[in-house]
């Protein structure tokens, strides 16, 4: 009995234990889960800031309370102390000019002094306290290499260009970033430029967004603003409009294309617990393509945000419902229809029978895929409507043969014989899912070498009954 007692003890203890595993392994799997979540969020909100300073010979030029490079260093140590401890950001720091005197002319001049990492602003600080300027000034080669400084990890890459001269290597620094923005490396650049001439600035519209710094206090302004940039989103809304002009529509993806055509968003639409379109965090430095996958899609272009500004987007995506179905018994397995814009042969999708699905409002021309097929043009959508097409329900034909042979089943139509099915020619028995109707069965067995053999039936389908052909 004592033996009993402790088998069962024990059993209860495995119980208790099995019930507890259950609840604590679904939660582990969530947190797990939610860890991920936040990991991705994480990666993809990351923003990476490049800074390539111009340290050449020019540098040393009188500007204001000091030199160029005396300013420029003290300014930007400034700025990177507030940088200090922000979330979700990594620096880094390329220089040019500053490793060989000119002359000669070394174009080569340009280095990573301080890689993308995290906590690295005192490394920045000490780099550019002990920067001498020396040589010439190559920003394409500059801006070349910088592609190679950003790690492959999804983030969103920034390049903060500080100089005081253009470029002197013959390189092509607006056919560089445009390569950088094509590739997806970087977004536009920023520039700021440091008492340039009125003449030479306008070489920088090209490589990026250029601002000017005529004095100290508007080189602060402009590195202020440029970060301001460069780490704030801003918001938007995009209203999907009915054929009543109301942002009614929703429930659909969209993917946001920039310029070079590189996906950077993808939202479902939603309208939020307040009956408005929800609120979108984009990037405003960047010009949209915004596509709505519709049938078919429908898209707006040339996109552009105020960075801090709350902007709507309207683009009309009016839609109404088309449902499939048939009567009786599924004798069909998996019934299709082709669904073609009216008068255009290019098929939008292929829609199962039994479902409803949503397409722009407009007329279609619908290829049902039965035997024989039902063509049905101009089915017209509207407005938050349900258009109902309905097939009747279909017969089975089966064909007995003596052996194996060729022939087809075909519909006459206004005193013309059309194919409607090829019989299988190594088969002495088929079954065949067809739409009502009058039919004409033509068969000739393998073996028959001459015309005469042709055997012809004519039968008719009837919905939900079965018709035997014997073909002998």
């Amino acid at each position: 009995m004592k033996n009993l007692f402790s088998q069962i003890s024990n059993l209860r203890s495995l119980i208790f234990h099995l019930f507890l595993s259950c609840l604590l392994v679904p939660a582990s799997c969530l947190t797990s889960s939610a860890q991920k979540q936040k990991k991705e969020k994480d990666d993809a909100t990351l923003t990476r800031i490049e800074f390539l300073f111009d340290a050449s010979q020019s540098m040393y030029g009188k500007w204001q309370t000091g030199t160029k490079i005396e300013v420029a260093k003290k300014l930007m140590t400034q700025l990177l102390d507030s940088l200090r401890k922000l979330d979700n950001i990594e620096l880094a720091l390329r220089v040019y000019g500053h490793q060989k005197p000119f002359p000669p002319q070394d174009c080569d001049d340009t280095r990573l002094e301080v890689p993308f990492g995290k906590n690295n602003v005192t490394k920045i600080q000490e780099v550019l306290k002990g920067l001498s300027p020396k040589g010439t000034t190559p920003i394409a080669r500059s801006l070349e290499l910088c592609a190679n400084d950003f790690p492959q990890s999804k983030s969103r890459n920034i390049i903060i260009l500080v100089t005081d001269g253009i470029e002197e290597c013959k390189g092509d620094p607006c056919a560089v970033s445009l390569a950088l923005q094509k590739k997806g490396v970087a977004l536009k650049p920023f520039v700021i430029g440091m008492g340039l001439d009125e003449s030479l600035k306008k070489t920088f519209d090209c490589v990026g967004r250029y601002y000017d710094a005529t004095s100290e206090e508007t080189f602060r302004e402009a590195l202020n603003v440029v970060i301001s940039q460069a780490l704030n989103n801003t918001t938007m809304q995009v209203n999907l409009l009915d054929a009543n002009n109301k942002p009614t529509e929703t429930n659909v993806d969209m993917t946001f294309y920039d310029t070079f055509g590189n996906i950077r968003y993808n939202f479902i639409h939603t309208i939020n617990s307040h009956g408005n379109p929800d609120t979108l965090t984009i990037d405003p430095l960047a010009t949209y393509k915004v596509v709505v996958h519709t049938i078919p899609p429908v898209s707006k272009d040339s996109i552009t945000l105020t960075p801090g500004k709350h902007t709507i987007v309207g683009i009309d995506a009016p839609q109404g419902y088309l449902n499939l179905k048939f009567e009786g018994m599924p004798e069909y397995k998996k019934l299709q229809t082709i669904i073609r814009k009216h008068n255009d042969m290019k098929t939008l999708v292929v829609q199962d029978f039994n479902t409803t699905e949503k397409y722009i409002i407009g007329k279609y021309d619908l290829e049902i895929l039965t035997l024989p097929r039902i063509n049905l043009p101009d089915v017209d959508i509207a407005q938050s409507k349900t258009t109902t097409i309905q097939i009747p329900q279909p017969g089975i034909a089966t064909f007995i043969m003596n052996g194996p042979g060729y022939g087809g089943i075909f519909m006459e139509e206004k005193n013309e014989m059309k194919l409607v099915y090829s019989l299988d020619e190594n088969s002495t028995k088929e079954t065949v899912v067809m739409q009502p109707g009058n039919y004409h069965v033509v068969f000739r067995p393998r073996n028959s070498k001459e015309s005469i053999y042709t055997i012809e039936r004519k039968f008719s389908i009837t919905s939900g009954d079965s018709k035997v052909v014997v073909l002998n």
